[in-house]
């Protein structure tokens, strides 16, 4: 069995924030995807949730692996430039367990 999930993206948040804090476009993918801009970031994210849907409906496992593992690259990218964490996430999540999906849902209508 591999690292726990709260392992590896703890690793890949901090992969994340050496690379934008180093600005280095021509050698990191992330640092040349930030100086591009929130919306561009925002753009690939969209990008790769297609990429999985699809993958989830018309592709094997392991494509829909690799797909899902790129969606939460990018959203870690997103993440990352907006100053959050996976740890607010996982608040988040903690907050609203327990709690029915539909009431959680219904808690967020205006």
């Amino acid at each position: 069995m591999g690292k726990a999930m709260g392992e590896t993206l703890d690793r890949l948040e901090m992969v994340i924030h050496d690379r934008l804090a180093a600005g280095e476009g021509s050698t990191s993918y992330v640092a040349s995807l930030a100086a591009k801009g929130r919306g561009k970031i925002a753009q690939k994210l969209g990008e790769e949730v297609v990429e999985t849907v699809i993958a989830a409906v018309s592709e094997d496992d392991d494509a829909l692996i690799g797909e899902a593992s790129d969606l939460v690259f990018h959203l870690s990218i997103l993440l990352a430039e907006r100053g959050l964490s996976w740890n607010a996430i996982a608040a988040e999540l903690d907050r609203r367990d327990g709690i029915s999906g539909h009431a959680e849902k219904a808690s967020r209508q205006p």
